[in-house]
């Protein structure tokens, strides 16, 4: 009777303390606010340009066969595609998780025990009457195991979910890969163009400053001039002529920044560098901030993060709960093979045991912890990611705006330029300008012709940059 009491108090205690240990500690978590402007300006048009496909944005032929293969070939795409698989691969393991496992068994052997053993004692009784029992005892045993946890709250369905979730925010995260991939090769193949227009206006520069030196030396010559003036002159040339090196360096790496985003070898990009300045910045239509929601793959990805940490501190606070696994077996075992597959060996057993987290619980606590932090980060990391698109697109939008001005005054001002180089050479030669004019005019001119295409560089990476900031290129 005492014997009984003893483990009947030993029992309650176990259940209190059990009860005792479901509590939880608190944990702090932040929702998430995704609110935005109602407009980028005072329109509210929502007609959105990010919906368009970037084979209808960008009509380059050149530039769409290499986005093309860009998309086969690139080495990080293809690095995130495995990994996606295995996010994929992750759910069908966090599924298996909270079904029945079920595992085939088979085992045999013999055992020699000493002779000082009760084991052995009883082997030399056999051998004393061998016709009693087989002379060689063995243990052979084959059959089925099967086992199942109990998902009574739901930690192993949820902890699936949460796969799930991160499997579909990895194949946002390529969403935007393929976005970043579309805008940085098109923007390098748009500088590719402009560095051959470079090249072309230092080379109509050269063409006039070496005219300009050959008019000097023979204004020298007749004794117009001094030896000052043709050395400016030629000094002159020879900077100009210096340029060169440095834009068919950049051309090298801007060729070779694009060869590498298409995954080959460095080789020759196939471009038609007349269209440059031709090409046109149509009017962009930027839809209202709420589409980025929907549109921005990063976003949509920053938003599964949040819903996937908010299912992990579920799987972390069913931590502290008790589990439940049931387990049962049924197969053959006996002592000698050729009795094994019969009806006198059949065994079979059928269990349920229950464990609860009771003392030093310092490591659940711990993981259940660092779930609220990751979901309160993945809150921000959310509104972060609207805030920097609203501004992204803001300030593209801006850009396109100033450029365009600046382009314009700046087309004028070069023409102007262009047309004082004339002037400055007529002026020049019948002696009603010195030298000084004439260099600064040229260099000047060079300066403005230069700049022109560089602005224009800046006004196409605007157009590719608010594409990409409104979410498109990845459909």
């Amino acid at each position: 009777m005492k014997a009984n009491k003893v483990l009947l108090l030993l029992l309650g205690v176990v259940i209190a303390a059990g009860i005792t240990s479901c509590k939880i500690p608190s944990l702090t978590t932040r929702e998430t606010l995704p609110l935005t402007p109602a407009a980028y300006t005072a329109t509210s048009d929502s007609s959105n340009d990010g919906y368009i496909k970037w084979k209808e944005y960008f009509k380059d032929a050149n530039l769409i066969a290499l986005i093309d293969s860009a998309l086969l070939n690139n080495q990080e795409l293809n690095i995130v595609a495995q990994e996606i698989q295995a996010r994929k691969n992750e759910i069908q393991a966090r599924k298996g998780e909270y079904l029945p496992f079920l595992n085939l068994s088979g085992a045999g052997g013999l055992d020699k025990m000493g002779r000082y053993t009760w084991d052995g004692l009883a082997e030399e009784d056999l051998k004393a009457n061998p016709g009693a029992a087989p002379k060689h005892i063995g243990d052979f045993m084959l059959g089925a195991y099967a086992s199942w946890e109990l998902d009574v709250w739901k930690k192993l369905r949820t902890a699936k979910k949460a796969a799930s979730l991160n499997y579909l925010s990895s194949i946002e995260g390529r969403n935007f890969l393929v976005t970043t991939v579309v805008a940085e090769i098109t923007n390098s193949y748009y500088e590719l163009l402009a560095l051959d227009n470079l090249l072309r206006i230092i080379q109509q520069s050269i063409d006039i400053q070496q005219n300009a030196l050959a008019v000097v030396k023979l204004e020298k010559e007749a004794a117009k001039e001094t030896q000052l003036a043709v050395n400016r002159f030629e000094a002159q040339l020879l900077h100009t002529k210096n340029l060169r090196y440095d834009v068919q360096q950049r051309i090298i790496e801007t060729e070779n920044r694009i060869n590498y985003l298409v995954g080959r070898y460095p080789q020759p990009i196939k471009r038609n560098a007349d269209q440059f300045n031709s090409l046109s910045i149509d009017l962009v239509k930027p839809g209202i901030p709420s589409q980025l929601l929907s549109n921005r793959p990063d976003i949509r990805q920053a938003e599964y993060d949040v819903a996937a940490a908010k299912l992990d501190i579920k799987v972390a606070k069913a931590n502290f709960y008790p589990s439940i696994r049931l387990t049962a077996g049924l197969g053959f075992n006996s002592f000698n093979p050729g009795y094994l597959i019969s009806p006198e060996s059949v065994l079979y057993n059928l269990a349920g045991d229950l464990v609860t987290p009771l003392v030093n619980r310092n490591a659940i606590k711990a993981t259940y912890a660092n779930a609220g932090l990751k979901q309160v980060s993945a809150a921000y990391n959310y509104e972060r990611s609207i805030l920097n698109a609203y501004i992204e697109v803001v300030n593209q939008l801006n850009a396109l705006d100033n450029f365009q001005k600046s382009y314009a005054t700046k087309s004028t001002e070069a023409e102007i330029l262009t047309q004082s180089i004339d002037i400055s050479n007529s002026l020049f030669r019948s002696a009603r300008a010195d030298y000084l004019e004439v260099l600064l005019t040229q260099r000047e001119a060079l300066e403005s012709k230069m700049e022109l295409v560089e602005i224009k560089l800046k006004q196409l990476a605007a157009k590719v940059n608010i594409y990409r900031s409104l979410g498109g290129g990845w459909n």
